[in-house]
């Protein structure tokens, strides 16, 4: 934390008045695609004159994803529909494509059924 209580991710240029900052673009790398996207000195002033203090962690696209996911979701609770959930997702260990039932959390690894249960030996049922 600064001494005027925003993070040191704001890339601010104090000119003449210290009341008024002077914000410059910064590159942010998208937590979901992992593209690099621009967050642009007007979205840093909005932030700022909103009092938020962490940048985005996703690039436009990947916000509108993962909000009309959040609806989706949303939408089927509010009509009572269980909603089975199917994300394609690379292994962690191995690196071979499965399918998980939840979306992955930021910067987690997820594993394929083999990984997952040869790190967690204890979920195998015993052997008889």
């Amino acid at each position: 934390m600064s001494k005027n209580g925003y993070s040191e991710s704001f890339s601010v240029a104090i000119q003449d008045n210290p009341d008024e900052p002077q914000f410059t673009d910064q590159t942010i790398n998208c937590i979901d695609c992992h593209g690099d996207f621009i967050w642009t000195a007007g979205e840093q002033q909005f932030f700022f004159d909103k009092n938020l203090k962490n940048p985005p962690k996703r690039c436009k696209p990947c916000k509108q994803a993962k909000n009309e996911r959040i609806a989706a979701i949303n939408a089927a609770q509010e009509l009572g529909i269980k909603q089975r959930i199917e994300v394609t997702v690379a292994c962690a260990k191995c690196g071979c494509s499965t399918t998980v039932p939840f979306y992955p959390s930021q910067g987690r690894p997820v594993y394929c059924r083999s990984c997952f249960l040869e790190l967690n030996p204890s979920l195998l049922p015993p052997h008889q």
